[in-house]
Parts: C-alpha cells; sequence; structure tokens
C-alpha cells in the first residue's frame, strides 16, 4: 500500500479518472459515428485511442485503491462531436490539452511538496497524453491538405 496521500494529490486522481473516463466515452462514440460514415479506418484508430484511455483510467484506479480510496469520477465531460473528421480530431487535440495541463499541474503540484512516487506517476500520463496530442495532431495535418475547405455536414445533433 502507498503511504498516505496529501488530500490536493487525491483531488488530481479524482479529477484525471474523471478525464480518462471522459475521454474513453468521446473516443467511443467517435468511432461509432465515424464508422456509421463508412471511415472503418479512423473508427479503429478512434478505438484504440478509447483502449489507450481505458488503460489510463485503470492505472489511476489502481493508484487509488492501493492508497486506501475508493475510485469515482465525479463528473464526465459531455461528448463532443463534428459534422466531419477535421472537426473531430480538432475537438481531440483541446481534450488532450486539457489532459496535458491537468497532469502538468499534478507534477508541479508533486515536485513543490517533495513527492517523488507521485511526480513519476503522473509524469508517466502527462508523457502518453503528450505523445496523443502529438499524433492526433499529425492525423489533423495530414487530412486537411486532402480536405476541401468546405466539407459535407455528415451528421449534425
Amino acid at each position: 500500500m502507498i503511504n498516505a496521500l496529501h488530500p490536493r494529490i487525491l483531488g488530481y486522481l479524482g479529477r484525471a479518472l474523471s478525464l480518462e473516463l471522459s475521454a474513453v466515452q468521446q473516443y467511443m462514440t467517435q468511432a461509432s459515428l465515424v464508422a456509421l460514415w463508412g471511415e472503418q479506418e479512423a473508427a479503429q484508430r478512434f478505438r484504440n485511442e478509447t483502449v489507450e484511455e481505458m488503460q489510463h483510467a485503470e492505472k489511476i484506479v489502481k493508484r487509488m485503491l492501493e492508497s486506501g480510496v475508493v475510485p469515482s469520477a465525479s463528473q464526465l465531460r459531455p461528448v463532443s462531436i463534428a459534422s466531419d473528421l477535421v472537426g473531430l480530431l480538432k475537438q481531440n487535440i483541446d481534450f488532450e490539452a486539457d489532459l496535458i495541463s491537468h497532469y502538468s499541474e499534478a507534477v508541479l503540484f508533486c515536485r513543490s511538496i517533495g513527492d517523488q512516487s507521485n511526480i513519476d506517476f503522473f509524469q508517466d500520463l502527462f508523457n502518453d497524453e503528450k505523445q496523443h496530442g502529438t499524433e492526433l495532431s499529425q492525423w489533423l495535418h495530414e487530412l486537411k491538405p486532402s480536405q476541401p475547405q468546405t466539407s459535407i455536414q455528415r451528421a449534425s445533433f
């Protein structure tokens, strides 16, 4: 069992769980949406993101349980959708930026109290999300030249 955690670290873990489960919900929904559009490759990429975010959530749950805390996601974000793949990717890049910011803040706090174990924990999540953000940006960059300036509206909710 990990030593008792500072209350703010517990807050960072709880918020992280909410964000990661929100990401799972978002990517899972988007995978289904783009599959309906017939974009199976994009659907698979979103499914892969769903799995990665679920693994992050599981890692956080494990950390909380090891600390004697019952995990609970306090609030999931609503799913963000768009009428085309470019719009979805832009929204996801923004979402990843929120995750990156959260983990960066958590790392800084852990440094301020000298909690190396949690510095490492949050830094690993930060690195993973930074990589996700980079991959999404690259995917968007690859799509943009081939996408017309005015895209067909496929879905509006």
